[in-house]
């Protein structure tokens, strides 16, 4: 991609902002009261990445990835995961067609450009290792033959933080494919009455239509790339995740990967906010939904009742922030 200059940059990020809370504002009409997991929903949409949603049931898991499908006009489907799928019923299969006298391939779901895989952790690990190339790679590979997948391409996965019954844990490697993960919760008092108002007659899904196109959505995912980050940011990134290798209470800390996920998602918030440099508020923001999934708690930190943000609220309370400048 050629580099622009301060004022190009300086108006892309302006249009991309606009675009960007147009999505927002859409989303919002059916997420009431829920902005902030709104945003980092398209926050991880805008930097090219996955999102895993663990919540109960009926918070809204499903009303999230559609409507945000609905708003950037996109193809959307959803895998319902069972103990009893087969990895052919995610990726496809190829059938002999007797017509053509010749097999066809028949695409599975995860063949479109919004994919909710609802309830994750209810298939097998085999299953679950078949969303992996398709995550990571944006690829299928069926009897041998790689298809790309459309782009754009996001997975909004869901699971059930509290049942454990049947099922299957999904393991570091493919949690570590997850940008970010979010918790919607429940809405406050006043938020549910006007959730049960707006559905008195018609669900708010039914009424929003597409802010977006597609191609604007892989605009913004290119004009991400161009938020400035400064060295001493990118150092304060390096030193959260390096403290996670660290902490007393982790016994496994984040990859690399979670260095990227950072840095890209801080770039994408920045646009978000309208700037074209990234701010350590950025990141500190990001910090737990980006890191916390990544990590592995120890023996003594599981002692102790802490979980995942415990931890990085922690490492972020003694790492230093650093003075960050704007483009130079």
């Amino acid at each position: 991609m050629l580099q622009r200059s301060g004022g190009q940059v300086e108006s892309a990020i302006a249009d991309a902002q606009r675009m960007a809370e147009k999505i927002v504002r859409n989303v919002d009409r059916v997420m009431v009261g829920k902005t902030e997991v709104v945003r980092l929903a398209v926050i991880a949409l805008i930097s090219q990445g996955h999102l895993l949603i663990e919540d109960a049931p009926g918070v809204g898991k499903t009303m999230l990835a559609r409507s945000l499908a609905k708003s950037i006009n996109s193809s959307f489907k959803r895998i319902q995961f069972a103990p009893d799928m087969l990895p052919g019923d995610i990726t496809g299969v190829s059938v002999f067609n007797q017509k053509l006298g010749d097999f066809e391939f028949r695409p599975g779901p995860v063949m479109a450009q919004v994919v909710l895989a609802d309830e994750i952790n209810r298939a097998t690990p085999k299953v679950q290792s078949a969303l992996l190339e398709a995550m990571e790679e944006r690829q299928v590979t069926v009897d041998g033959v790689t298809r790309k997948m459309p782009m754009p391409f996001q997975v909004l996965a869901t699971q059930n933080p509290i049942e454990y019954e049947g099922t299957f844990p999904l393991p570091e490697a493919q949690l570590d494919r997850f940008m970010l993960r979010v918790s919607i919760g429940y809405p406050a008092p006043a938020e549910e009455i006007a959730i049960i108002e707006r559905q008195q007659y018609i669900h708010p899904i039914e009424e929003i239509d597409h802010v977006v196109n597609a191609a604007d959505i892989l605009t913004l995912q290119a004009t991400v790339k161009q938020v400035y980050v400064d060295d001493l940011v990118k150092q304060y990134i390096v030193a959260i995740v390096g403290a996670t290798r660290q902490h007393p209470s982790i016994y496994l800390g984040s990859s690399p990967r979670g260095s990227l996920a950072l840095f890209r998602t801080s770039q994408a918030r920045a646009l978000l906010n309208g700037r074209d440099y990234v701010l350590p508020d950025d990141v500190k923001a990001l910090a737990g939904p980006a890191l916390a999934h990544r990590t592995m708690l120890s023996s003594a930190g599981q002692s102790q009742g802490k979980d995942g943000n415990t931890s990085i609220a922690e490492i972020l309370a003694t790492i230093p922030v650093p003075g960050a400048l704007p483009r130079r």
